[in-house]
């Protein structure tokens, strides 16, 4: 499965970037392919592209704020949760969305 998405919390610090984290690792332990961009205090980084938005499967949101730039994912199943959800079980998340996207 291919998962694009942003990352973002309320602080843009430190759950931001370990959400990103967390939802990269857990996708590569999974055999998925996972392009995370954050938007944090220091503005957007790892921009995902149109390409990989074309390729991907889902796109997940893990943000406890308002985030910009979600029109782009229009077309893709799109998954929105707290970055507590996925810092808490970022594999159980994954497999979840992927038994729900399969479906589809």
């Amino acid at each position: 499965m291919k998962i694009v998405g942003i990352a973002a919390c309320t602080s843009g610090i430190a759950h931001t970037y370990i959400a990103k984290e967390k939802i990269v690792r857990a996708a590569q332990e999974l055999g998925f392919e996972a392009h995370i961009e954050t938007q944090g205090t220091i503005g957007t980084e790892d921009e995902v592209t149109l390409e990989q938005i074309r390729e991907a499967d889902v796109a997940l949101i893990a943000a406890d704020i308002k985030v910009g730039g979600k029109e782009r994912f229009k077309g893709l199943p799109i998954v929105e949760v707290p970055t507590e959800a996925v810092i808490k079980a970022p594999k159980k998340l994954l497999l979840t969305i992927q038994g729900k996207v399969m479906k589809n």
